[in-house]
C-alpha cells in the first residue's frame, strides 16, 4: 500500500509542489504549523532516516541548506528543521520559517 507522500510523488493526489529534483520533492505541509510549513521528502520510500541512502541524504541536506536561505530571503528570522518520522512512514524533513 502507498503512503499518502509515495501518490504524491506519482501525482495520485494533489500538492503544492515548491521543488522537485531526481531525489526529492517538496511540498507545502497541508496542516502547516506556520506559513510556509514545507515537507521534503525522499522519493524513494524509505521509511527512517537510517535507511536513506548516504548519497540521498547528503543531497537532501543540501537542499534543506539552500530551502532555509530562501526562506530567509523571504522573511523568516530563523527555519526549525526537524526530522519526525512518526506520521508517516516514509523519510521527510520539515522546515518551518519561524519570526522572532
Amino acid at each position: 500500500m502507498k503512503t499518502i507522500f509515495e501518490k504524491i510523488i506519482d501525482r495520485e493526489i494533489p500538492a503544492d509542489i515548491v521543488y522537485e529534483d531526481d531525489i526529492c520533492i517538496a511540498i507545502l505541509d497541508i496542516k502547516p504549523v506556520r506559513p510556509g510549513h514545507t515537507l521534503l521528502i525522499s522519493k524513494k520510500p524509505y521509511p527512517w532516516i537510517e535507511e536513506v541512502a548516504p548519497r540521498e541524504l547528503h543531497h537532501m541536506m543540501d537542499k534543506v541548506q539552500e530551502m532555509v536561505r530562501g526562506m530567509k530571503q523571504k522573511g523568516a528570522d530563523y527555519v526549525r528543521v526537524s526530522v519526525v518520522g512518526v506520521d508517516v512512514p516514509h523519510f521527510h524533513i520539515h522546515l518551518i520559517p519561524e519570526s522572532l
